[in-house]
């Protein structure tokens, strides 16, 4: 049956919304790792045509979450936590050279007074003695910007190229482990030492103070590590998003 003509820009959102859709599923488990993923099925099970769904699983193979098979179609991956430490460790070794960078060669100064006022937002967020829903979502928000913001301080070119391309691997993301501290008794003092680092290091910015900059922004990187183990650690994997990918017979404590 041939599919019905479709515009470019409704074929582009609706391979978007797909992604998302397929993204969500995934990290919430209804799509467990090893399960094929075939564009029928997919079709089917979210009404969206298929050409669509299928630039949708293009893109989550290239963000690394799904696997293409010899015989066609894709399989959900999983992951060691050596994966998942590994790739936070590159986004934060990238992300340091990126501010590096921008510190030695200067930043424009509309950049550093947006990503100033990301941290504004941080601030009155982290002024509560407690955290809600509503502002968590306000810091995630607010934090993403603010590494954005970092990311475009270079001014484009190879490298924001590849720290785009990092942050949207499997739990790279800044705030890829954010959501697992939210309800946790540390998570506000855990926010408040991140917030202390992204002020330092726009600082260390504004000074031209490279290579400050660049340790800050590798320590920065350590968070998302300590969430990962805490997360994993500390409470049950099922409910987690995202964190029954990482195979249990591979995460180690010490």
């Amino acid at each position: 049956m041939k599919e019905p003509a479709i515009t470019a820009d409704a074929s582009s959102s609706q391979a978007v919304r797909a992604q998302l859709k397929l993204r969500e599923m995934i990290l919430a488990g209804e799509l467990p790792s090893g399960e094929r993923v075939g564009e029928v099925a997919i079709v089917e099970r979210l009404g969206i045509s298929r050409t669509p769904i299928r630039a949708a699983l293009m893109r989550l193979e290239q963000e690394g979450l799904l696997e293409s098979l010899a015989h066609g179609g894709y399989a959900v991956r999983s992951f060691s936590e050596r994966d998942v430490m590994e790739a936070i460790e590159l986004r934060g070794t990238l992300e340091g050279l990126v501010v590096r960078l921008a510190a030695e060669r200067g930043v424009a100064p509309r950049l550093l007074d947006e990503a100033n006022d990301c941290l504004d937002a941080i601030d009155q967020v982290l002024s509560q003695p407690a955290l809600d829903d509503a502002s968590f979502s306000r810091y995630v928000a607010a934090n993403q910007r603010f590494h954005a913001l970092l990311g475009e301080m270079t001014g484009g070119g190879l490298l924001s190229r590849e720290l785009e391309r990092v942050v949207r691997m499997p739990f790279a993301s800044p705030s890829g482990f954010v959501v697992l501290q939210a309800n946790t008794p540390q998570a506000r003092d855990m926010f408040i030492v991140a917030q202390e680092q992204h002020r330092s290091v726009l600082d260390a910015i504004r000074r031209r103070e490279g290579a400050r900059a660049e340790a800050i922004m590798r320590e920065h990187a350590r968070i998302a590590q300590r969430n990962l183990r805490d997360a994993v650690k500390y409470q049950h994997i099922e409910k987690l998003p995202g964190v029954g990918l990482i195979r249990p017979d591979t995460l180690t404590f010490t």
